[in-house]
């Protein structure tokens, strides 16, 4: 009788949480405010240093391979040393995979970007892609310059899970950095949680994210949760929305 009341408890309790899940909507997990306070960042470009891995050398995407199939050759078109992403083939990401490591990687929003709040710029570098849920851990890309969205989904958040601590968007048509440190989690045999995941990032030189401690994936909708998994590729997002796409340049890594 014990176990069968533990086992009909246990149940009921995924039951729950099934429902509540589908029940869910986006805006019970947007936060607004406090609106962090706007910065303008000084100019952060620089050359790789000698022990970089070069992930896009400005000449073509051997480097990185499609999401929905990663046997097949990333799509995007790559012209005057840059990426511009192609959402009719959707996300990509590397080749490789890695657990630590700093990263650099630059951005452009188009200059006539048009749309308002997510619709407005959108993509996202997730630190390790995962083939299942919120498909990974995002750093949010946006543009924020004059853009009100929530703010654990603007440029410089962790999405859904940790406000940037600046605004230091630059106008569209700039290019933008991030430079960031990325501490991959660490499981336990059993599947268990052993170290959350870290990350620390400059977004245009200006720190707005200072060894944050994940609580799992990032996911749109519900909570983030942790399953186990070990170095991971990076993916960069082609976002569903109507909004121009987005640009990218001189991405490089070094493992720590």
């Amino acid at each position: 009788m014990k176990y069968n009341l533990i086992f009909t408890a246990i149940l009921t309790g995924s039951c729950f949480i099934a429902n509540a899940q589908q029940t869910a909507k986006p805006e019970d997990t947007e936060i607004w405010k406090p609106i962090p306070k706007v910065i303008t960042p000084g100019n952060t470009f620089r050359d790789a240093p000698s022990d970089a891995i070069i992930l896009f050398n400005g000449k073509n995407l051997d480097q990185w391979v499609l999401t929905k199939d990663t046997t097949a050759k990333a799509k995007w078109l790559v012209a005057d040393d840059i990426i511009t992403v192609d959402k009719s083939v959707g996300d990509i990401q590397t080749k490789r995979s890695f657990m630590d490591f700093q990263l650099h990687i630059e951005y452009r929003i188009p200059s006539d970007i048009t749309g308002s709040g997510q619709a407005r710029g959108n993509s996202g570098i997730f630190l390790a892609a995962l083939p299942w849920g919120a498909g990974g851990y995002e750093l949010q890309v946006l543009d924020n310059y004059n853009n009100a969205t929530y703010v654990n989904g603007q440029v410089g958040s962790i999405y859904k899970q940790s406000i940037p601590l600046a605004n230091a968007a630059l106008p569209p048509g700039k290019w933008q950095t991030y430079d960031v440190v990325w501490t991959a989690p660490r499981f336990n045999e059993d599947g268990s949680l052993k170290l959350p995941a870290r990350v620390t990032a400059f977004h245009n030189g200006i720190l707005v994210q200072n060894n944050f401690e994940l609580k799992g994936d990032t996911p749109y909708i519900g909570q983030p949760t942790y399953r186990k998994h070990g170095p991971s590729p990076i993916k960069l997002q082609a976002h569903g929305d109507k909004s121009e796409p987005i640009s990218y340049r001189n991405i490089w890594l070094r493992e720590l």
